[in-house]
């Protein structure tokens, strides 16, 4: 999917919304545990009821992997599932992968090409080598870690080096990277306050920003300080939306959830416009 038509829908929906399927079986439903995939089901069942008020989903993998084989094969058939009946959804893997060259090819082929996900998430530590085997797929998108909203971050990604951020320096550097027009970075909801000078280094790259919700990120903040002319955001909840119920009705009671969210992001658009 190109950034146009991620654009596209994003007006066409009036939504920046991206629902995070990070399934813990411990919290469906009870109903689905007699489902011959429990997982599966789940998302069906969710993304049935959201696809029309979001403009991106994003597993995040390790929700999968921890189940073996029939986690893996759920997360297939999650994926297979959007590609087939909602393919105007941005898909985000979210994998946080980031190794030497050759390693980082072959995970690139495994969510680009096997699993044909739009978008994958990738921690920048190991430099540029490590990254641009992603960008070097056409039409997909890598997501760099920038600024993450847990607690930790403050060990590393706010630290001075010669005197700069090193977060701003991982920012700086990723724009030399061939490929870099297809960059999209990571930016936590609880930074806000960071937002306004990252806009400065990337002032049109998209932001993809966890923690709004059950995290305690501000929506108003984040589209205040981090809002391109092109939207350039991409607002996730996970737990919010999809476990608003643990009853028969969680489809309906995550569609509720996700539409307050809609609805809020339709009014900061029209700021936009």
């Amino acid at each position: 999917m190109t950034t146009e038509q991620l654009v596209a829908q994003i007006h066409k929906k009036k939504s920046f919304l991206c629902i995070g399927l990070d399934v813990d079986i411990t919290k469906i439903p009870e109903h689905l545990l007699k489902e011959e995939d429990p997982i599966f089901a789940f998302n069906k069942d969710i993304i049935d009821a959201t696809h029309h008020l979001c403009v991106a989903y994003k597993p995040n993998t390790a929700f999968y992997e921890a189940y073996g084989i029939k986690g893996w094969m759920a997360l297939e058939k999650t994926i297979k599932y959007l590609n087939t009946n909602y393919p105007e959804i941005f898909t985000i893997a979210d994998a946080k992968r980031g190794d030497i060259g050759n390693t980082s090819t072959m995970y690139a082929k495994a969510f680009f090409e096997d699993l044909a996900f739009d978008s994958v998430t990738i921690a920048p530590y190991m430099g540029k080598d490590s990254v641009e085997p992603f960008l070097a797929f056409k039409n997909k998108h890598t997501i760099l870690l920038a600024l993450t909203s847990n607690a930790g971050a403050f060990d590393y990604q706010t630290k001075l080096v010669d005197g700069k951020e090193l977060y701003k320096q991982v920012l700086e550097t990723s724009k030399t990277y061939k490929g870099a027009e297809n960059l999209m970075y990571v930016v936590g909801a609880t930074k806000a306050e960071y937002l306004s000078e990252i806009r400065q280094i990337i002032p049109n790259s998209f932001l993809l920003v966890p923690g709004v919700g059950a995290q305690g990120g501000n929506l108003a903040d984040v589209c205040k300080y981090g809002m391109s002319s092109n939207v350039g955001l991409l607002i996730n909840s996970s737990r919010g939306i999809i476990y608003a119920s643990s009853n028969l009705d969680f489809a309906k009671a995550a569609a509720e959830k996700a539409l307050e969210l809609q609805e809020q992001m339709q009014v900061e658009l029209e700021k936009l416009y």
